[in-house]
């Protein structure tokens, strides 16, 4: 019998973030309501691991934000992938929000998803090897089955399926 297994990561792919961040730049140069006002979007660091957006205030803040989550839903990218958990830094009549992106799975992220699966896949082996959880089983629809439930669950950081074997 054969053993099938693939990896649960929690990742963004950087290449669509690079897009992500280049069309909201380009939705905010053409925006007449943000014409003449700092609003802006640069990345986080040089690793571009995540954006630092500069507004008026929270409002242009707020919706330089949503551009953002609706370029990631356009690309069909996670918007779980956003930290948004920064406050806002008001100074010198300017506004600004670090919004890093999440990536990796901690232990305690990883034992929610070996939990669910123990609970309703008992025939699935679920095991955490750093920051990624390897699923092993004997059959592939029970694999598939795995991908569509932990799909369905509303965990607070991306999923990805990686590594099929």
């Amino acid at each position: 019998m054969a053993n099938f297994s693939f990896d649960v990561v929690s990742e963004y792919d950087k290449a669509e973030m690079n897009n992500v961040f280049d069309q909201t730049q380009r939705e905010i140069t053409s925006r007449y309501d943000f014409k003449g006002t700092p609003a802006a979007v640069e990345w986080l660091s040089g690793e571009k691991t995540g954006l630092k957006i500069i507004g008026n205030g929270d409002w242009q803040i707020d919706a330089i934000l949503d551009i953002v989550r609706k370029k990631l839903a356009a690309r069909d990218q996670s918007q779980k992938v956003l930290d948004t958990t920064a406050e806002i830094v008001e100074s010198n009549l300017k506004a600004s929000k670090d919004v890093p992106f999440k990536q990796g799975l901690d232990q305690e992220k990883a034992k929610k998803i070996t939990s669910l699966l123990r609970e309703k896949f008992p025939k699935v082996k679920a095991q955490i090897q750093g920051d990624t959880v390897r699923i092993t089983s004997n059959s592939k629809n029970d694999l598939q089955a795995v991908m569509q439930l932990l799909r369905q669950q509303d965990f607070d950081f991306p999923l990805n399926f990686t590594n099929y074997r």
